[in-house]
């Protein structure tokens, strides 16, 4: 319900309520039997409510690998020009620059070409196993990790920015000596169309790095994932 992609806006509730049911009918074959609760008791709640973390916490790891792009698409907006350029997101229902809408859309395209929503079921599978359903939940630590993979999805998101940005720079400290060696020149009229079409052609060159980036990218995040349902 709350992975990307699959949990979109874009998606009827209807359907990803269809989705869950069918994703748990696949399942229930491979997981592991449980000891039995009373769905109404008070152990039984707390069960369901630590159930329900568990999938969040899994969906919000998702979240963050396709937050990546998104975000260092607007850092790149803000740098060329482009960021007043913003269109509506269908996905999440949100405007974002278009930067970083093409980002998104190429991130997710990579994401179904490499197989990683089979390799989600996988984990979801596996998350029976590693952590069977009980009333202990995720451990502490878990939580802590949690926050600190806030920090991974901006170093990562500045790591897909960086080229652009640097190149960017570059040209601006150029015009900055132009405009004092000629000072004649109206350097905001030429420098900024120039910039919006220098920063585009880098956008482009760059591209081809991008498919091994982001497949680092989800590499770590669903080893992540499974490193956050290990039991101390």
């Amino acid at each position: 319900m709350v992975v990307p992609i699959i949990g979109a806006r874009l998606v009827s509730p209807r359907i990803r309520m269809a989705f869950a049911v069918a994703v748990t009918i696949a399942l229930l074959p491979v997981v592991p039997s449980v000891s039995s609760a009373d769905a109404l008791s008070i152990m039984g709640v707390i069960i369901i409510i630590q159930q329900i973390l568990i999938g969040a916490v899994m969906g919000f790891m998702v979240q963050l690998l396709f937050q990546i792009p998104a975000l260092g698409g607007q850092l790149i907006a803000m740098q060329n020009g482009l960021g007043m350029s913003k269109i509506m997101d269908p996905l999440n229902g949100v405007n974002v620059a278009t930067i970083g809408q093409l980002f998104l859309m190429t991130s997710n395209l990579i994401f179904l070409a490499l197989n990683g929503h089979l390799v989600l079921f996988q984990v979801l599978a596996d998350s029976f196993s590693m952590l069977p359903v009980s009333e202990k939940g995720l451990p502490v630590n878990s939580y802590r990790d949690i926050v600190g993979y806030a920090s991974w999805m901006f170093a990562s998101s500045l790591l897909i920015a960086l080229p652009t940005v640097v190149a960017l720079l570059i040209v601006n400290m150029s015009f900055g000596v132009v405009s004092k060696v000629a000072s004649q020149f109206n350097i905001i009229s030429i420098g900024f169309p120039f910039n919006m079409v220098f920063g585009l052609f880098i956008i482009w060159a760059a591209m081809g790095d991008f498919l091994p980036q982001f497949e680092g990218f989800t590499e770590f995040c669903l080893f992540s994932l499974k490193g956050l349902l290990k039991t101390p």
